[in-house]
């Protein structure tokens, strides 16, 4: 695509909008590089890739993606065998964390079967080195600092580091608080030369001995060494050389064991920037109100309610765009100001979007087409280095599209053929339109050439269009009016403005007929537009109501034939319940008869084959329920078949119980609390088994314990902030349970989202008693001390 099309439809701003939404810096590289493609495929897989993203920030809110630095440079130094520094390797170990992060999260999704186009192709891209990445977390800090875990060399440097500074701080402040304070400037101690001293004043700079490593600008104050502490600083300094070098060996060792993953850490930052430049891409597409466009088969562009991107939406007006199927050509007629150039630039701008793989702001059944090229003739063409008028300027733009362009080619011309003599500029801007209609090429051009909209009518693929114009408010309205010309609005305006109405008249008489006539044309086909408009909405409404009450209809015959079918099938149960009923009663008669026919012995009594017809003749008597028709009734039947374990409310009762063993006749054995009871089955509704609650933390199982585990310190890094403050909450609770007056929960630095967090919540819990951040030495706002009640 070339660049100047780009830079006259602002699309660079489109792509500073993408590059802004971006958190890692391969995701903002690659919104930096976007350009519009017209290779269908890739352009299809764009789009799609966006719409999986949209569903991400739908379902979940987006991908767990944090803030990552540029990491190939490491890499670089890495394969010259150079060793990072603390913050390298915290940068390269964020990646590795973020990338286990990422695999598990789209893990779970594809656990809860969400579908997705591509973004599970680009999450089995990802690998993971759980061993490099832990021993980074549990070595590195993610400010860059080495932790004391690194190694037990470094912990145990660190741990006589703090016992001698200690030592040198008590004996300092017993200096500056004790009887030689009047000796000092100040009483405090500082640091001169990474060595602990104390202010002393000039005048007295016998009294402790030792050495002076600085003094003040007025030279009234000497830093001093005393003599007491030079030994002590002199501990000091060589523990903290020992710490530097063991400091570099950690690093270099983490260096080593980086390098053969060169290559994999190296695209797990590649696809980690891919998922946030997609995640970018559907977060604009949401801030927009955007839709992603279906690719036109035929190459037509279909745009309903398209809106300029770049314009405030509470102002945008929607239009909709049609062009390539039932014509090529739109010539768009009118006053300025009015929107022409918006829409033409809405035109050329969306087809950009859409061929680097953006959702437009556009409603969801809009589609597009795929354009080799578009050219723009937009806007003051005026070169004062050239000495080129308007008018040349735009001959020259134009000479040179309609030497590039070809029938995959669209063309966007603004006032076309204006600048020069009204009559030849208009035979221009037909000759050109024709050139281009010729070559097969799709076009949108604006202009105020009457003759234009004659041209409108008379080709073949051409339609007209305006900008609609109030002439009640005088205003435009900015809507687009296919195939209805623009026409001059001089006389209305003027006479609502107060001209005399003898003017006006002169006026209509003085001008040509033949744009009379073309006026009193266009104004009856705005009529007839606004007639047919009313009309539509009109039988809009009527088919509105008229599918309202065919859904309802549909409904209420639903319900018809289901309560028909229920109370049917009512009235059969109770007509075999009746029969049932008589045919015991039958029996029982029809067994009297026969002890009497037996007792008597006569042998003109009744036969037994009538007595077994008779029997049958009651026994059909019942009528068939026919539940495998309806199949509401049968699915109810399936759902109410039970099995041993089940849970069923006990209607009788009105309590919950459990099915033991079924005995006869449709009979269960269930468990009511800690009785047994035989229930029959029609007495029975099954019901979901009852939630056990959940206990969110087990304080009852840390209070059973004879003695608890408990750490004095909660290290919470590389943890995520929900998980983060529920292990909190916990820890705080067995922290109060084994009695511990004070803890320390480690959150680290990073953004410091996680801190603050942990303070709100802090300040809120009902065990707290106060808290601060940890000492410098101790991991400063790193850590924080809690104190508990």
């Amino acid at each position: 695509m070339n660049t100047k099309i780009l830079k006259t439809l602002e699309f660079q701003k489109i792509k500073s909008l993408v590059e802004s939404l971006t958190v890692t810096a391969a995701g903002a590289e690659e919104a930096r590089e976007l350009t519009p493609i017209h290779h269908e495929e890739k352009m299809s897989r764009w789009l799609l890739e966006t719409e999986d993203g949209q569903k991400i920030v739908r379902l979940r809110g987006g991908m767990p993606v944090p803030k990552l630095e540029n990491i190939r440079p490491h890499m670089r130094r890495l394969e010259i065998g150079a060793s990072l520094n603390g913050l390298e390797i915290a940068q390269v170990g964020r990646v590795l964390q973020t990338t286990t992060e990422v695999k598990r999260f789209f893990e779970e999704l594809k656990e809860l079967e969400v579908s997705f186009h591509y973004l599970y192709e680009w999450a089995e891209k990802l690998i993971t080195l759980p061993t490099v990445n832990q021993k980074i977390r549990q070595s590195v800090d993610e400010d860059g600092r080495v932790t004391d875990e690194a190694s037990s060399t470094l912990k145990g440097i660190r741990t006589q580091i703090r016992r001698t500074e200690q030592d040198v701080r008590s004996q300092l402040d017993g200096l500056v608080r004790g009887k030689h304070a009047k000796y000092l400037s100040d009483a405090i101690v500082t640091m001169r030369n990474e060595r602990y001293v104390i202010p002393v004043k000039q005048e007295y700079r016998g009294v402790f001995g030792g050495v002076v490593h600085d003094q003040s600008a007025s030279g009234q104050t000497l830093f001093i060494e005393p003599k007491q502490v030079v030994e002590l600083n002199n501990r000091l300094r060589q523990y903290q050389i020992s710490e530097r070098q063991e400091v570099e060996r950690i690093l270099a060792e983490l260096s080593n064991e980086l390098a053969p993953y060169e290559k994999e850490i190296i695209q797990n930052a590649f696809v980690l920037g891919r998922l946030d430049f997609i995640q970018a891409k559907a977060l604009l597409a949401k801030q927009m109100h955007a839709s992603i466009p279906k690719i036109s088969a035929k190459n037509e562009i279909s745009l309903h309610e398209a809106r300029h991107p770049l314009i405030d939406p509470e102002i945008v007006v929607a239009n909709d765009i049609f062009l390539g199927k039932d014509y090529k050509a739109i010539v768009i007629t009118g006053p300025n100001t009015g929107g022409k150039t918006i829409t033409l630039k809405t035109l050329g701008l969306l087809q950009l979007m859409a061929q680097s793989g953006l959702g437009i702001p556009a409603g969801e059944e809009s589609s597009v087409a795929i354009f080799n090229e578009i050219f723009a003739d937009i806007g003051d063409e005026q070169s004062i280095e050239q000495s080129l008028s308007t008018f040349s300027s735009h001959m020259t733009n134009i000479v040179t599209i309609l030497d590039s362009m070809d029938e995959n080619s669209l063309l966007l011309f603004d006032e076309l053929g204006a600048g020069t003599d009204p009559q030849e500029g208009a035979a221009l801007a037909i000759s050109i339109l024709d050139a281009v209609g010729a070559k097969g090429a799709y076009v949108m051009a604006t202009t105020h050439y009457p003759e234009l909209k004659v041209y409108g009518y008379n080709r073949v693929g051409t339609i007209n269009a305006s900008m609609e114009f109030d002439v009640e408010t005088l205003r435009p309205t900015y809507r687009l009016l296919i195939g209805v010309p623009g026409r001059s609005n001089a006389f209305e305006i003027s006479k609502r403005l107060g001209l005399d109405t003898t003017i006006i008249q002169e006026a209509s008489q003085i001008i040509d007929g033949e744009s009379q006539d073309l006026n009193e044309m266009i104004a009856d086909l705005e009529n007839r537009r606004k007639m047919t408009e009313t009309e539509y909405l009109e039988v809009r409404h009527f088919v509105e109501e008229a599918q309202t009450l065919h859904r309802d209809l549909k409904e209420m015959y639903q319900l018809f034939f289901e309560e028909r079918e229920k109370e049917l099938t009512k009235a059969k149960k109770q007509a075999n319940q009746l029969v049932s009923e008589a045919e015991v009663e039958a029996e029982k008669i029809i067994k009297d008869i026969r002890k009497m026919q037996q007792a008597s012995g006569q042998a003109g009594g009744i036969k037994e084959h009538q007595l077994i017809e008779a029997k049958a003749q009651l026994s059909g008597l019942h009528q068939e329920e026919q539940l495998q028709k309806n199949k509401i009734l049968q699915k109810a039947k399936q759902q109410k078949t039970l099995k041993v374990g089940d849970e069923v409310l006990v209607q009788t009762y009105g309590q919950r119980g459990t099915l033991i063993k079924k005995m006869k006749n449709q009979i269960w054995q269930v468990q009511l609390g800690i009785l047994k009871m035989n229930i029959p089955e029609s007495d029975m509704t099954p019901v979901a088994p009852e939630k056990e609650p959940v206990t969110p933390y087990k304080v009852a199982a840390i209070k059973r314990q004879k003695s608890t585990n408990v750490s004095m310190q909660l290290d919470l890094r590389g943890k995520r902030y929900e998980e983060a403050l529920a292990e909190v909450d916990q820890y705080l609770d067995a922290a109060q349970l084994s009695n511990y007056g004070q803890v320390t929960i480690v959150h680290g630095k990073g953004t410091g989202a996680l801190r603050e967090g942990i303070t709100q919540f802090l300040k809120g819990h009902r065990g707290v008693d106060s808290f601060e951040f940890a000492p410098a030495n101790q991991g400063g706002n790193g850590a924080t001390i809690v104190h508990l009640k």
